[in-house]
């Protein structure tokens, strides 16, 4: 396992403690907190009167990745690395990858928003992209365990903060670009340049797989460059069809069929069978476990209710709400509800922009919180329904009962779409973590009927 940490809280005997100095941290401030747990040497950038050895360097992030490149890069060196990034899809679309090569005899990890998987999961994980000793160890741990593939959801946020630095990376997936993190990025522009460092940490022969129908791909084009997309590219898509059993279509002119509903499925399928073919994967067993991949948790997961169905979603963006609607609106035989909210102390100028989206499109909704963190919620619920002209909503803060109200709208045929939180399993309100879950909540609801 990885014996240096950059978070003191992590440390265990025998490691050694790097303090990074960040933007709103030093850790130079957690030195005594390190030493506490066993470290049993520092790498600083202050002299101090330490009282354990230590080592001082011109820069400890610089030192701490040219640390992990030369002991651990011969590792992974030998794995197959597949990076996805992009707004949405990301999530679904590495998960679909791990689960067809799992399927395919392949055994593939996934690191990412939903936690850490060797075949079955192992552990949540904090963030998207974990911290770079980490992202060292779980990687390490995985190649220990034979799983020499793995498939990693790269946020901007986790590649701009260096999380993924010195990651050697076979192939590297673009989804698509549209607002979110605004609060962080400031600028789409910003925020496009973000993603660019994953396709720069591509081996030599590496491939990147790009989106050909998002405008933002001309970031991304690097030596090899391969393209998905319904417009055209090197995979192209044709002739969708959809039922209430799934999906079918044409990817250069072979058929697929799927379980998973919506052109933006689609996509992410497109995706996952174009490296499928890159690796040389047989065209027939891709063509069969295609129709066995199913989503990952808190995406469309269905839950029945007489003759109705409830879909939970993780959608949080104007434009994954949009997709998730018009994909059941396709689908949905009679009334379409749903219950959102937005997220506190996040980018505020897209609240009103989902809730334009989601009451121009629906029945009516109920408009709830999501994790407020910092922020009072019906502060947030303001800011969402700021310009807005339209009556068919009502506004319940608690989210339970916010689902409740949902559910009781339900007549024969309808679709309750719980959109914003998935797979989460808190609501996060300050510095608190309340257990939260919308489909625990949707099913005790209905077992209460």
């Amino acid at each position: 396992m990885i014996n240096i940490k950059a978070d003191s809280r992590k440390v265990k005997p025998g490691d050694t403690f790097v303090a990074l100095r960040g933007i709103s941290s030093d850790g130079h401030e957690y030195i005594d907190k390190a030493i506490s747990l066993g470290a049993t040497k520092l790498v600083v950038m202050d002299e101090g009167n330490y009282s354990i050895p230590y080592e001082i360097v011109p820069d400890t992030r610089e030192y701490l990745n040219n640390y992990l490149k030369e002991n651990y890069n011969k590792y992974l060196e030998e794995m197959t690395i597949i990076g996805f990034t992009g707004t949405n899809g990301k999530t679904t679309s590495a998960f679909l990858l791990q689960d067809a090569l799992n399927k395919l005899g392949i055994k593939c990890g996934y690191i990412g928003t939903i936690g850490y998987y060797l075949g079955e999961k192992v552990s949540d994980l904090p963030n998207t992209s974990p911290d770079v000793c980490d992202m060292y160890e779980l990687l390490i741990n995985a190649y220990d365990n034979g799983y020499k593939f793995m498939a990693i959801e790269a946020s901007s946020q986790g590649l701009d903060m260096g999380r993924l630095d010195n990651i050697p990376f076979d192939y590297a997936v673009f989804t698509n670009l549209t607002q979110d993190h605004l609060d962080y990025h400031k600028t789409m522009e910003n925020y496009a340049l973000a993603k660019t460092s994953l396709f720069k940490k591509l081996k030599p022969n590496g491939v990147a797989m790009l989106n050909y129908d998002d405008e933002y791909n001309k970031y991304y084009i690097s030596n090899n460059t391969k393209y998905y997309g319904f417009k055209g590219g090197d995979y192209k898509v044709s002739n969708v069809e959809y039922s209430n059993l799934g999906t079918k279509f044409e990817l250069n002119g072979t058929t697929y069929n799927s379980p998973l509903l919506g052109d933006y499925n689609v996509y992410n399928l497109a995706s996952v069978i174009a490296i499928l073919r890159e690796m040389n994967i047989k065209q027939e067993d891709i063509m069969n476990v295609t129709k066995n991949l199913s989503h990952p948790a808190g995406r469309m997961d269905l839950v029945a209710y007489n003759d109705n169905s409830i879909l939970i979603d993780y959608a949080h963006t104007p434009d994954a709400i949009s997709k998730v609607i018009d994909t059941v609106k396709k689908v949905c035989k009679n009334n379409i509800y749903v219950v959102f909210g937005c997220t506190g102390s996040r980018d505020k100028t897209k609240r009103p922009i989902m809730t334009n989206i989601v009451l121009s499109n629906v029945k009516k909704a109920v408009i709830t919180m999501d994790d407020p963190h910092d922020e009072d919620p019906m502060m947030v619920v303001e800011d969402m329904l700021e310009g807005n002209k339209l009556d068919n909503y009502e506004v319940i803060i608690n989210r339970k009962e916010a689902i409740r109200k949902g559910i009781s709208y339900l007549e024969h045929n309808d679709i309750l779409l719980v959109l914003g939180k998935g797979h989460e399993s808190v609501i996060i309100i300050g510095k608190d973590r309340i257990p939260f879950n919308d489909k625990e909540a949707v099913l005790e609801i209905i077992e209460e009927q």
